[in-house]
């Protein structure tokens, strides 16, 4: 048995914090080294939170590689209670292995009113891929979508961690924005990235990044009309997105889920997954697997820990839920 700790992602507001701990052990369950977790608790080392797990053995190269791309832990050790004759606890730092395929602050540096916090959106991605049948797929190879991408932290997400990713958005400015931000991070860190423009007839206007081995695509215009305004891009393995808040949330949601939750099942690949957030205090979880499950014909994963993500964000969002869907 191989005893690890892993310490919870520092947060600098207190409400962050709370997100980490709480979504941690969840996001440990769901990983590839979940297989072998026999137990966890939360500990405090040093006047730091830490998330104690007992393994039923070593973790191999691949294992731990995935470690270092979990979103609400920051860092793992092993653990010993003593050495020798002295006592403990002392704890031996994981090199890891995980190298992100851009700066972690191409994520970080973008600011726009309404951004999902970055390690939650990161959260997201990761429980999408778990979840899906590439789960063994490394970033490198798989496709990811936003379909309400907003200010784009699930693109800038997905490229930092290696994913070719697509993004659609109804409000041209939040996407001119976007284009704006990756054409100047590119040059200010003096990377590789060429764009073209494509204007679609009765849709709106694409931007595609080749940025290095990377591909980007973003659009301006509705989101049940994504699969016009992807024409020509490929399937995509995972859909990761945050659904709108908003006074007319409930009714509101119903009537866009309707209209676009088939259009986004039509471009995600067979053993594709699709894993979104929402405000649940006036759209309860049952509301919501029984809409989903009746427009997509989708399953929704509704078994722990899949149905313990609900936490609480602020005083407008005063409890957000997490779905996880697959095709």
């Amino acid at each position: 048995m191989t005893t690890l700790v892993a310490q919870i992602a520092p947060q600098r507001s207190t409400q962050y914090s709370a997100l980490a701990s709480a979504l941690a052990p969840h996001e440990l369950a769901l990983s590839l080294i979940g297989k072998h977790i026999l137990s966890m608790a939360p500990v405090q080392l040093g006047g730091q939170r830490f998330l104690q797990i007992e393994l039923n053995q070593a973790l191999e190269p691949l294992e731990l590689n995935e470690l270092g791309a979990l979103a609400m832990t920051s860092a793992f050790f092993e653990y010993y209670e003593r050495i020798g004759n002295a006592s403990g606890p002392f704890l031996k730092p994981i090199e890891t292995g995980f190298a992100p395929a851009f700066p972690e602050d191409l994520v970080t540096t973008r600011r726009y009113k309404g951004k999902t916090n970055e390690l939650f959106t990161h959260f997201l991605c990761n429980v999408a891929r778990f979840s899906s049948a590439f789960a063994n797929e490394p970033w490198q190879n798989l496709r990811l979508f936003d379909p309400l991408m907003g200010g784009g932290t699930t693109l800038l997400t997905g490229l930092m961690l290696g994913a070719d990713v697509t993004g659609v958005e109804h409000n041209r400015e939040d996407v001119e924005s976007t284009v704006s931000f990756i054409n100047q991070y590119m040059r200010e860190q003096e990377l590789p990235c060429n764009m073209q423009e494509d204007k679609l007839k009765n849709a709106g206007k694409r931007w595609r990044f080749v940025l290095g081995s990377k591909q980007c695509v973003l659009a301006s215009g509705d989101t049940p009309l994504s699969a016009k305004l992807l024409a020509g891009v490929k399937k995509q393995h995972l859909i990761v997105t945050d659904l709108p808040y908003g006074i007319q949330h409930a009714g509101g949601l119903r009537d866009l889920l309707t209209q676009a939750l088939p259009v986004w099942q039509s471009l995600l690949l067979p053993g594709g997954a699709m894993a979104f957030s929402w405000e649940s205090t006036r759209f309860a979880r049952e509301e919501m697997v029984a809409l989903v499950e009746g427009v997509s014909g989708m399953t929704v994963l509704n078994a722990p820990p899949y149905n313990q993500m609900g936490h609480r964000v602020d005083r407008v969002i005063k409890v957000r839920d997490v779905m996880v869907v697959c095709g």
